[in-house]
């Protein structure tokens, strides 16, 4: 019969880690996302190892290490070109900043199980024994589809406030539903996404916009209410009536939908956001000319430019990831001219458009 990971030469030495902590008489296991990504037939990008070692005993049994969070039981491993991350079993105090504990307990592997943050994320395994270790009920979530939050789902929420954002993350990527109390608690504290720090934000919103599922991704925030915490400009718009002889598919949130869903699989994370912000200069724009009865959106991808600027230095995007996106943003509206364009009158418009954004500094 074959083991649940397949032999390879991460695996291989992630199980040398294991077997040489045991051989000094200490509990060891593989932990969390690898577990899952095995049960659903992913390979392994990286393998987390938990342990009842110290972190003080794990840097005297392994060579090379790196105590990046033995406060909190954490020390990086270094084993030929791999870095493992061998934590000590522990359980948590209280949670003052919505993300972490101020105090850890080293405890059991049942203790370290019920502290984390969904039972599909909350499994062992023993790569000597070829043994799932689960003491939360991940397999059976993982059966059912199932995103779960272990125990209180408000109290885990409230522990590390982006576990929200992962949420809805973990069930657009895996396409898994999310358990009723689960997301009735993740709505009812939505609007507390904002204590959590803007680059964590922005690592998992582009997660979630890069990822094949973006649109499923974009409709659970928008229905949990974390869009209109984290993209208001975005939320904004709803409503926002278009001339339905340009957009008989309906204002512009719906025509914005619209776009990501037509977005390629393999989408850049700039393509991404371009889409997502290209017409949120609308909404501040809009005007109806009451003899002609026409909406028009006059400036509105200036407009929307300079918004884009802002929402994306607010979530700490880089000087160039902005660049590249505002000025996108920017020159959107030529993109609707070029069936019609000459090919010279083509080539112009992309030359000026790529020196403009040579240019901009």
């Amino acid at each position: 019969m074959p083991k649940l990971l397949d032999s390879s030469p991460l695996v291989e030495v992630a199980t040398s880690v294991v077997r040489h902590l045991r051989n000094h008489g200490h509990v060891a296991y593989f932990a969390g996302g690898c577990v899952r990504d095995a049960l659903l037939g992913f390979p392994p990008k990286d393998i987390d190892v938990a342990t009842d070692a110290r972190p003080e005993e794990v840097q005297r049994i392994f060579a090379r290490t790196v105590p990046v969070g033995a406060k909190f039981g954490v020390i990086r491993v270094l084993e030929n070109e791999w870095e493992f991350e061998v934590a000590t079993f522990r359980s948590d105090g209280a949670y003052l900043d919505g993300r972490r504990p101020e105090t850890v307990t080293f405890s059991s592997p049942e203790e370290d199980a019920r502290r984390r943050d969904f039972t599909i994320n909350g499994m062992f395994y023993d790569p000597v024994a070829d043994a799932v270790v689960d003491y939360v009920g991940g397999r059976e979530d993982l059966g059912k589809k199932l995103i779960r939050a272990i125990g209180d789902a408000r109290l885990r929420f409230g522990e590390d406030r982006l576990r929200m954002l992962r949420a809805i993350r973990f069930a657009a990527v895996l396409d898994f539903a999310i358990d009723p109390e689960t997301w009735d608690a993740l709505r009812a504290d939505a609007n507390q996404i904002k204590v959590v720090s803007p680059e964590r934000i922005r690592d998992e919103l582009m997660k979630i916009l890069t990822d094949v599922h973006r649109l499923r991704g974009f409709d659970l925030l928008d229905a949990s209410g974390l869009l209109d915490q984290i993209l208001p400009e975005v939320s904004a718009l709803k409503g926002c009536q278009q001339p339905p002889q340009f957009h008989p598919e309906g204002d512009v949130f719906v025509h914005t939908r619209k776009m990501l869903e037509l977005l390629p699989p393999d989408a850049s994370p700039s393509l991404a956001l371009m889409v997502l912000l290209h017409d949120i200069g609308k909404p501040p724009t809009q005007t109806c000319d009451p003899s002609e009865g026409r909406i028009r959106f006059n400036g509105h991808d200036e407009v929307g430019a300079s918004m884009s600027v802002a929402v994306m230095e607010r979530l700490r995007f880089s000087s160039a990831e902005i660049e590249t996106v505002v000025e996108a943003v920017r020159s959107h509206m030529m993109f609707k001219d070029v069936p019609k364009m000459r090919p010279a009158k083509l080539r112009c418009s992309a030359t000026g458009w790529t020196t403009k954004k040579a240019r901009t500094p």
